[in-house]
């Protein structure tokens, strides 16, 4: 079977925890949407998606945001050395 592996590419992410609220209305360009247990609703192009906190918020590629479990982001990106 044929293998494949992912271009390098640099991404934006920030932390979600409540307090950086204005920090996130800010970076996305919208008022985020707050769940009842101190989730965010994020609208992301496969549909409104939750993050937990603690979970990292990614601006894509195309500019879209999308939540990421901290063990996954761990494992799949890396600091980018300026």
């Amino acid at each position: 079977m044929p293998k494949f592996r992912k271009r390098p590419v640099e991404i934006e992410a920030l932390r979600y925890v409540p307090e950086n609220a204005a920090v996130f209305a800010e970076w996305m360009g919208y008022q985020p949407v707050f769940t009842e247990d101190d989730g965010l609703a994020i609208n992301t192009l496969e549909g409104t998606m939750k993050a937990s906190v603690g979970d990292w918020i990614i601006k894509g590629v195309r500019g879209e945001f999308y939540p990421c479990k901290p063990d996954i982001f761990e494992a799949t990106y890396e600091p980018v050395e300026d």
